[in-house]
């Protein structure tokens, strides 16, 4: 299905990105793999070359820091020349309460998780519109559509990502790049396991198809909009979150 394609996954060392990583490479692209972690980034690369031949390249990288994602893509650039497909998924969870939460968790949830995206964006951009072509999937959440008691920072952050992708599909779909949005819900991942059980009971309670969602569940969804199925989609948030309410 992506025979070829070079694909840019973000926050690729665990959970949804290492998932996001998987099936590209199922699907025969080949990766670019940046988080902060090398060691577990090299691990993942590994299983992947193994256990798909496919071509992956490591590169640590802080989003939050322009000049390393600079030198990313200068990388990208030298190695392939191109860039088809970027899953923009690097992302921070932090719950506060009104009044509880630090300057410093608000910029580093704000720094993350909008700068993050903006930063992989342009230069992403600039290496797609040479081929006229392109997908670029970001990962928001359910909460920066409905919010949540707790998360306001986060769901700001989220619904931040959410404006990003629509501009940048108007502004990208004459160069014959697409741009869509995946909102996860109540995903098994790192990020939701210090929830306490109550609170999962809660959320599960919330979910019509009565299960919380996998990595897997959502990097399906990542797939379909990296691919040509999803030729014709751009501009569009799919909740990936088995019809919950919050």
């Amino acid at each position: 299905m992506l025979k070829g394609k070079v694909a840019l996954v973000t926050g690729a060392s665990r959970g949804i990105g290492a998932a996001i990583a998987h099936a590209l490479a199922k699907n025969k692209a080949r990766l670019i793999l940046t988080a902060r972690d090398e060691s577990k980034l090299n691990k993942i690369a590994k299983d992947l070359h193994e256990t798909y031949e496919t071509e992956c390249l490591v590169i640590p990288c802080d989003v939050t820091s322009s000049k390393d994602v600079q030198a990313l893509y200068k990388t990208v650039k030298d190695h392939f020349g191109c860039l088809d497909i970027l899953a923009a998924n690097a992302g921070v969870l932090s719950d506060g309460l009104l009044g509880m939460v630090s300057d410093t968790e608000i910029d580093a949830i704000l720094n993350v998780n909008i700068k993050g995206v903006l930063n992989h964006l342009q230069p992403a951009a600039r290496l797609m519109r040479k081929n006229k072509s392109g997908s670029i999937i970001i990962t928001s959440s359910i909460i920066g559509r409905t919010g949540n008691k707790g998360q306001t920072v986060y769901a700001a952050s989220k619904a931040a990502t959410l404006g990003i992708m629509m501009s940048a599909a108007k502004e990208l779909g004459p160069d014959g790049i697409r741009v869509n949005a995946i909102a996860p819900g109540f995903i098994e991942t790192d990020m939701t396991a210090h929830l306490s059980s109550q609170i999962r009971e809660q959320r599960l309670n919330g979910i019509a198809l009565s299960r919380t969602g996998t990595p897997e569940d959502v990097a399906d969804v990542v797939l379909f909009l990296a691919s040509d199925l999803s030729r014709y989609v751009s501009g569009q948030v799919i909740g990936v979150d088995g019809c919950m309410v919050i």
